[in-house]
């Protein structure tokens, strides 16, 4: 059984623009460096922007929260991502939004304890399955919603399948468009993957028809 109110998505990433009309409104965000916690989740790079507006695309009631990792450049450490998800589950979300991963396998345990109590909470944490080929955390961990690419797959729909032996989820890599720009030219790839089936699990909890 899902909490009941509106159904709450963070997106770990860039932060986000909240005035961009495929975005608005936000529900609330942070900052998380290294030493402290605070509400400057302005997105300097565009890129949590559009991820964010890919999930309202398709969850368009939902509440979303920017969780702001990544400043000038789209790189963090493994210590500010598990700060990240730790301030996801102290705040109640019902979805994470994690399009990014690492291959650094001495962050197992700590994603490990982290699904754990996200699965105890009904967090449901939806990340890049790999990375170049190779599985990523904590995309790969059962527990996780870990999402492959596709990129022939319409951006109405995602598709699950079998990979290595677990249930992985594919979609497109394209966000929204954007009027007069040709796809080929918008930002695109696995970040957008992960936040199109974010979306759409989202809608699917706040569907009054189903549940969590």
């Amino acid at each position: 059984m899902r909490r009941t109110g509106r159904i709450r998505v963070a997106t770990i990433d860039s932060g986000v623009n909240p005035s961009h009309p495929h975005v608005a409104p936000i529900a609330g965000g942070v900052r998380i460096t290294a030493n402290a916690v605070d509400d400057y989740y302005t997105d300097f790079l565009g890129h949590g922007t559009a991820v964010a507006g890919a999930i309202r695309e398709k969850a368009p009631s939902v509440d979303i929260y920017a969780v702001k990792v990544f400043d000038r450049a789209l790189a963090t450490t493994g210590t500010i991502l598990l700060r990240a998800l730790d301030w996801c589950l102290d705040s109640g979300m019902d979805f994470v939004n994690l399009s990014l991963g690492t291959l650094n396998s001495s962050y197992l345990q700590a994603f490990q304890e982290r699904i754990l109590r996200a699965r105890e909470l009904h967090c449901t944490i939806v990340a890049a399955y790999e990375i170049d080929g190779q599985p990523a955390l904590p995309g790969c961990i059962a527990g996780v919603i870990g999402v492959v690419l596709a990129d022939k797959c319409p951006r109405d729909r995602y598709m699950r399948h079998r990979k290595k032996g677990r249930i992985v989820y594919s979609a497109s890599g394209y966000p929204r468009d954007i009027p007069g720009v040709p796809p080929e030219y918008n930002l695109q790839g696995i970040s957008f993957a992960v936040a199109n089936v974010t979306g759409f699990l989202a809608a699917e909890a706040a569907s009054p028809c189903t549940g969590k």
